[in-house]
């Protein structure tokens, strides 16, 4: 457990604040587990449709060399959009791809070890479910953002935890380290979240699946994220 006081903003996240006041809520892209075929240009597409912070590479079941091919072109993509290409997870597949980041379940390791292993650069998210304590531990062991959720119900993989949408207003006035809100997004249910407090909204099947495609649904997303 730590000190409230001592969660100190990461330097590569200080843009976020301005004048000690929350800056506006950013997209946190989240892959579907196929990210073979034309997905490339569907990301492309997604991050044509409006400004995303970062993109989580996430798939299962392959092994790292097949995740590391997956992940070349889509990791070129984000960079060409200056957008954060961020491995859920795998901190050696991390490693390996000199990602920007790595996004840690309770179960894929420790941020130290994260921090020793891809350097002081590194973006490390940690998953916090609806726990303040495991949110206030990932803060202490240096993570550079927390994740809670799920908020609302979600296809896209099992989750027990359903936290109240107040416990991202408790920790963006208390912390410093910005928290992302997970679970079910979509352009009409998201924008209690940011008016919340949720710094980043990371949504996955409401892009994928949009009857649109991913570029309307992410410039739907655009309409909600100022805070109000």
């Amino acid at each position: 457990m730590t000190d409230e006081d001592d969660l100190l903003l990461d330097p590569e996240f200080a843009a976020r604040f301005e004048g000690g006041a929350r800056a506006p809520c950013q997209l946190y892209l989240i892959s579907p587990l196929e990210v073979g075929g034309d997905f490339p240009d569907r990301l492309s597409a997604a991050l044509d449709g409006g400004p995303v912070a970062a993109f989580q590479f996430r798939v299962k079941d392959v092994d790292q060399h097949q995740a590391a091919r997956l992940a070349e072109p889509l990791q070129r993509i984000c960079a060409e959009h200056d957008v954060a290409f961020i491995v859920n997870d795998d901190m050696a597949l991390a490693k390996r791809l000199g990602a920007d980041g790595v996004h840690l379940g309770q179960s894929d390791g420790d941020p130290r070890e994260a921090r020793a292993l891809l350097g002081p650069s590194a973006q490390i998210g940690v998953t916090c479910h609806d726990s303040r304590h495991l949110a206030m531990e990932a803060g202490e062991a240096g993570a550079d953002y927390v994740a809670f959720g799920a908020f609302f119900p979600t296809r896209t993989k099992e989750t027990i935890h359903r936290p109240d949408p107040s416990i991202l207003g408790w920790w963006s006035t208390l912390f410093e380290i910005p928290c992302v809100a997970i679970g079910g997004i979509t352009p009409e249910n998201g924008r209690i979240l940011v008016e919340a407090g949720a710094d980043f909204l990371a949504v996955c099947g409401s892009v994928w699946g949009h009857a649109k495609g991913p570029a309307s649904a992410i410039k739907q997303f655009q309409d909600i994220l100022t805070r109000k």
